[in-house]
C-alpha cells in the first residue's frame, strides 16, 4: 500500500512538474507599451493627486506645482459632470474640497467651476487656509491635458463606471496623450470597458490581476502568469499587513511588470522601497521624495 503511494506521490508530482514546465514555456511577460519607453532608471516621483499634501488636491496649482519641483508623473482621479465634462476630483461630492455641497455628478461643469477648490485646503492642521478664495477651481482632465501635454500621467475612473471609458477614451486620443496616460480603477468593469474601447492606451492590472499575481508569487509560481499589462498599482498594505516586498518587486520584474505603490508619505518607507527597487512611488509629498532621491532642485 505504501509502495503504490509513493509511486502515485511521485507520478502526481511528476505531472505537475511537467504541466508548470509546459506553462512556464508558453507563458509570456508582460507586453511592452511605450507609456514606459525609455526606461528610465530609478523610482519615479509620483505626484498623488498632484501633491495633495503641498497644494489643494486635483487642481491645476497642485500639478503646475509637482511638475515645477520635478515630479515624473501627475496622479488624478476624474469623474464625469451632469452634462458630461470630465473633471478632476477624488470624492463622490464636492463637500470636502471645496465650499459647496452635494454630488459631482449633479453638477454641470459651469456650476461645478464656480465653488472654491481650495477652500479648506490647510498644511498647517486647519489654523490657515492659505488657497481660500484664490480663483482655485475644479480642473477638467482637457484642460490639465493641455497644460502638460509632455507629462505622464495616471488618470484614476474614480467614480462613473463603465459609463465613463468611451468618453476618456475619446479624450485622451483627441489630446493626443495615447502614450502619456496610463488608466486605473478600482472598478474592474470600468477597466475592462475602457481596453475594449481604447486598447491602444495602457491600464493598470485590474484587482483581481493583481490579486492573481500576488497570490502565484506567494505561491512561487508568478513564472507561470502572464500579465496582460506591464502596471502593477500596488497599496504598500492591506489591512494592516505590508504586500510590497523586495521579493513581490523582484518577481515583478520577472515578468516584466513595473510597480507602483500608493500612497507613501513617510521618509523612511520611501527609502525602503527605493532600496527594493520600486519603480514608481505615489506621494502627497513630491519634495519628500525628490529630496531623499536628490533630485530636488525647485522652490516648494
Amino acid at each position: 500500500m505504501r509502495h503504490r503511494w509513493l509511486i502515485g506521490t511521485l507520478f502526481v508530482t511528476g505531472a505537475l512538474a511537467a504541466a508548470f514546465g509546459v506553462v512556464a514555456v508558453t507563458a509570456r511577460p508582460a507586453p511592452d507599451h511605450p507609456y514606459f519607453a525609455p526606461a528610465n532608471p530609478g523610482t519615479h516621483v509620483i505626484a498623488h493627486r498632484g501633491g495633495a499634501g503641498l497644494r489643494p488636491e486635483n487642481t491645476l496649482a497642485a500639478f503646475a506645482h509637482a511638475v515645477a519641483l520635478g515630479a515624473d508623473a501627475l496622479e488624478m482621479d476624474v469623474q464625469p459632470t451632469a452634462d458630461g465634462a470630465i473633471v478632476c476630483i477624488h470624492d463622490a461630492t464636492v463637500d470636502r474640497t471645496t465650499d459647496g455641497r452635494g454630488r459631482v455628478d449633479s453638477f454641470t461643469l459651469e456650476e461645478l467651476q464656480k465653488l472654491d477648490a481650495g477652500h479648506y485646503w490647510s498644511g498647517d492642521g486647519g489654523l490657515s487656509f492659505p488657497f481660500r478664495g484664490k480663483g482655485i477651481r475644479i480642473p477638467t482632465l482637457k484642460e490639465v491635458f493641455a497644460r502638460f501635454p509632455r507629462t505622464k500621467m495616471i488618470v484614476e475612473m474614480k467614480h462613473g463606471g463603465a459609463a465613463l471609458a468611451r468618453p476618456l477614451c475619446e479624450l485622451i486620443r483627441r489630446s493626443r496623450m495615447t502614450e502619456k496616460a496610463l488608466v486605473a480603477s478600482m472598478n474592474v468593469e470600468a477597466v475592462v470597458a475602457f481596453r475594449a474601447a481604447c486598447p491602444e492606451v495602457l491600464t493598470a492590472m485590474t484587482v483581481a490581476e493583481a490579486r492573481t499575481f500576488h497570490s502565484f508569487h506567494r505561491a512561487g509560481l508568478e513564472f507561470i502568469y502572464s500579465p496582460p499589462v506591464m502596471a502593477l498599482l500596488i497599496p504598500d498594505r492591506l489591512r494592516g499587513q505590508i504586500i510590497t516586498t523586495a521579493a513581490l518587486v523582484e518577481a515583478a520584474h520577472r515578468r516584466k511588470l513595473r510597480v507602483q505603490v500608493w500612497s507613501i508619505n513617510d521618509e523612511e518607507r520611501m527609502r525602503q522601497l527605493v532600496r527594493m527597487g520600486a519603480d514608481g512611488i505615489m506621494t502627497d509629498r513630491p519634495d519628500r521624495l525628490l529630496e531623499l532621491l536628490g533630485r530636488a532642485s525647485a522652490p516648494r
